[in-house]
């Protein structure tokens, strides 16, 4: 049976991103990311993998929990801008980014041993197999 990995990812409905955008602002500013970032999750015969797509965030920015064979990734960034000499603020809004992503972790994983990395803008999550689930070389059965 093949694991499933179920998430929770809250977005804004597409009228509200339509209606809600500026395209003077979008134009001219540098936005981040709005929404929860894409995940990507692989299987190998050892373990399972999640990567999370999350560029101009960094190490310590992220939030990662385990309770209940749920595994949560969030996090929250605010972003200041600061003023510089001989420019009037015509407008300022204040900049926060957050999101958070739940997965329900399947039968078969060792919770002592999953372990997290960030690379260039990418959270890789590894989790380990238990031995007993591990893919297993086919042997042959003798015909008695």
């Amino acid at each position: 049976m093949l694991p499933v990995f179920k998430t929770n990812r809250n977005l804004p409905g597409i009228a509200d991103n339509f209606f809600s955008k500026n395209l003077w602002d979008d134009f001219f500013n540098e936005r981040e990311w709005s929404s929860s970032p894409d995940v990507n999750i692989m299987e190998s015969s050892e373990h399972y993998e999640i990567e999370i797509a999350a560029p101009g965030l960094e190490k310590k920015d992220f939030h990662i929990d385990l309770k209940d064979n749920v595994l949560t990734v969030s996090s929250e960034k605010k972003t200041e801008h600061k003023e510089r000499q001989g420019l009037k603020i015509v407008r300022r809004e204040f900049s926060y980014s957050s999101f958070s992503r739940s997965f329900v972790i399947p039968e078969g994983v060792d919770f002592s041993k999953i372990n997290a990395s960030h690379s260039n803008g990418i959270l890789k999550i590894e989790l380990p197999k238990k031995e007993e689930f591990k893919d297993q070389e086919p042997r042959q059965i003798a015909i008695k």
